[in-house]
């Protein structure tokens, strides 16, 4: 996407979800703060460039142009490493469920890539539903919730229905196409639950595959066929007897 598209709004009270240690809001801080300056130095570059271009000098005018372009591609790349950050942080392992994926801290574009990613990758691996914390824009401009009208907006486009849950800052998602009908909340998995044991998938947070033991099922024949057997065992000489001195008929 273009630089300049970048909406410079967090969601959220911060840009983390949880209790975070200095040493990393530091590094997240640092940069966005680098990926700032190279914002203003490209838009100083690209007035500048416009005033040369003005004053008929073209050959200074590329040349401002040119490092206008540089330092755009330099603020693009610091806010691609503090998105890949702050969305390591907040959806680590035992941070949030495996249903759910945590957006704080992601500029409005950020937030719409990483959560097609997201579904897609559910979707493509039988997972029915998905909860997006999306923040409620308690310190966005204007108190607006910035990241849910395009959290909404994306679900519209892949055809899904979604819903707002009892926290604001939530949404819930099919990922079935159905209506959006949230489970029983004693039904959602907890932060660091895992389904099958090992987490499965390259993607954080990705759903896990539901594996019943086969020692559990095995388990579970065998004592239905212990109870037949013990129930042929104790009906079988009631039987005999009972046929015991008839005259069969063939």
């Amino acid at each position: 996407m273009a630089a300049s598209a970048y909406h410079m709004e967090q969601i959220g009270e911060r840009a983390f979800n949880h209790s975070s240690n200095q040493s990393a809001e530091a590094e997240y801080d640092r940069l966005r703060g680098l990926a700032h300056q190279e914002a203003a130095k490209r838009g100083s570059c690209f007035d500048r460039s416009k005033k040369a271009y003005a004053s008929n000098d073209g050959a200074l005018a590329h040349q401002l142009s040119e490092e206008g372009k540089g330092h755009g591609a330099k603020m693009e790349e610091y806010n691609k490493q503090a998105s890949d950050f702050i969305f390591r942080e907040n959806n680590a392992p035992g941070r949030v469920a495996d249903d759910t994926i945590d957006l704080h801290g992601q500029y409005v574009e950020e937030a719409e890539r990483i959560l097609e990613q997201r579904i897609r990758y559910a979707r493509q691996t039988g997972q029915t539903h998905l909860h997006v914390i999306t923040g409620k824009g308690n310190h966005s401009t204007n108190r607006v919730q910035k990241i849910k009208p395009a959290v909404e907006r994306l679900c519209q486009e892949l055809g899904l229905q979604y819903a707002t849950e009892e926290n604001a800052g939530r949404m819930y998602i099919n990922l079935q196409g159905g209506s959006a009908t949230m489970p029983p909340q004693n039904a959602w998995p907890s932060p660091g639950q895992h389904h099958g044991g090992q987490q499965q998938g390259g993607y954080p947070g990705a759903p896990q595959q539901h594996h019943q033991g086969g020692q559990q099922q095995g388990g579970q024949q065998q004592n239905n066929n212990d109870e037949l057997e013990k129930l042929a065992k104790k009906l079988l000489p009631k039987v005999l007897k009972k046929l015991d001195g008839c005259c069969l008929v063939m």
